[in-house]
């Protein structure tokens, strides 16, 4: 399972997600920060990527449109990145 990490999200994250999560990657490295949720949405379902986000905006356009993608709705709040690491660590199962 490979994962596209939305801009809320740390563009650092990924490589340490990588044992666990080969190919994963973050928006902006297809260029694709702001709010273009359609792009990232698209981005997703013809590479094959599962959505990450803090956002509830891909959660509901996955209840309209089903899936592919899978989307992975991340309900932390402000916190560090070290945080985020240590869900996915401890949630690997889990989330595959």
């Amino acid at each position: 399972m490979k994962l596209v990490l939305d801009q809320n999200l740390s563009f650092k994250l990924p490589p340490s997600l990588d044992q666990a999560f080969p190919g994963s990657t973050h928006v902006k490295d297809f260029g694709l920060t702001g709010n273009d949720d359609e792009a990232i949405w698209k981005l997703a379902k013809d590479n094959n990527f599962t959505i990450v986000s803090k956002d509830s905006d891909f959660l509901h356009r996955s209840l309209l449109l089903g899936h592919p993608p899978k989307v992975i709705q991340l309900r932390v709040g402000n916190c560090p990145t070290q945080h985020i690491r240590e869900l996915f660590a401890r949630e690997e199962k889990t989330i595959k």
